[in-house]
């Protein structure tokens, strides 16, 4: 791989992550069109992913610490009430802690929820979606898919859930909707965010929602893949090569949440959804002209 090609593969990931038109769809096609061997399996485009994974800790930096502080006392609260149950138990009084007493720890709490059936079906689903990004018929008919679910969020009402009116059902449906939308041409944000209106979410926590429930989803991924880094080969020169992309991804990502967050509170998804319609017929034709 080339460092044009790496940079390109930059921008589209950057540019289709967080825009719903489907990163990996977009990689795929864009491999398979031009003969991109990473030689790496999968590992180059969960690199991207952490480009972009580093653009929302940026833009919800203040959020993140929040989350992280808030689990961190969540977990020290679950102890202590632990231990007071043993107390008792043993003839001592304790007082219990609410663990659920404010926004942030729901918001913790449907996060996990929403990452356990996102982890299952990822890691299931593993093998299948690294050959579904090798034919071109599959992220095309999956791209049109996403067309579908876009048209759908345009015209569903506004909803006003936000963490304390949220409940952990719609986490977990959520969290199904995002392990699906591994497949190339499925768009993550696209459907994760039509999950969270179609769920009653307020659009603007749907969006801070789906954009933040990426980061396990993506830390997950990089997990897997490292543990395979032993059996990988990768030059200084090509781990360079996959830096600059990674690098890019972020630069290119930051500039497309703060879009996103304009786009979905005008409801202008239909033209990504036109968009990604006439990408989905173009790659169907594509595989059956290539084939």
């Amino acid at each position: 791989m080339s460092l044009l090609q790496s940079i390109l593969m930059g921008v589209i990931q950057g540019l289709t992550e967080f825009l719903p038109v489907s990163s990996s769809g977009h990689l795929a096609i864009f491999k398979i069109l031009f003969h991109v061997d990473t030689d790496t399996g999968l590992l180059f485009d969960v690199l991207l992913h952490i480009g972009t994974l580093i653009a929302v800790f940026v833009v919800y930096y203040r959020d993140i610490i929040r989350l992280i502080r808030e689990l961190v006392l969540l977990i020290t609260d679950c102890f202590h009430n632990i231990a007071v149950w043993i107390g008792r138990h043993r003839g001592q009084h304790g007082k219990y802690r609410r663990i659920i007493h404010n926004s942030y720890r729901k918001l913790v709490l449907m996060i996990f929820v929403s990452t356990i059936p996102t982890g299952v079906i990822g890691y299931v689903g593993r093998d299948f979606v690294e050959a579904a990004s090798g034919i071109l018929l599959i992220p095309g008919i999956c791209l049109m898919i996403t067309s579908g679910l876009l048209f759908i969020s345009d015209f569903a009402p506004d909803g006003t859930k936000k963490p304390r009116q949220a409940t952990f059902a719609n986490a977990f449906i959520i969290g199904i909707c995002q392990g699906i939308a591994t497949l190339p041409g499925i768009s993550r944000s696209g459907t994760t965010i039509t999950a969270c209106v179609l769920s009653g979410f307020e659009r603007k926590f749907a969006v801070k929602y789906s954009f933040i429930l990426s980061i396990p989803a993506i830390l997950g991924a990089l997990v897997l893949e490292l543990k395979d880094a032993g059996s990988m080969s990768v030059s200084a020169s090509q781990a360079g090569i996959y830096v600059a992309g990674m690098i890019v991804a972020a630069v290119v990502g930051y500039v497309c949440i703060k879009t996103m967050l304009v786009i979905v509170r005008r409801k202008k998804f239909k033209f990504f959804a036109i968009y990604c319609l006439a990408a989905g017929i173009i790659a169907v034709a594509g595989h059956f002209y290539l084939a």
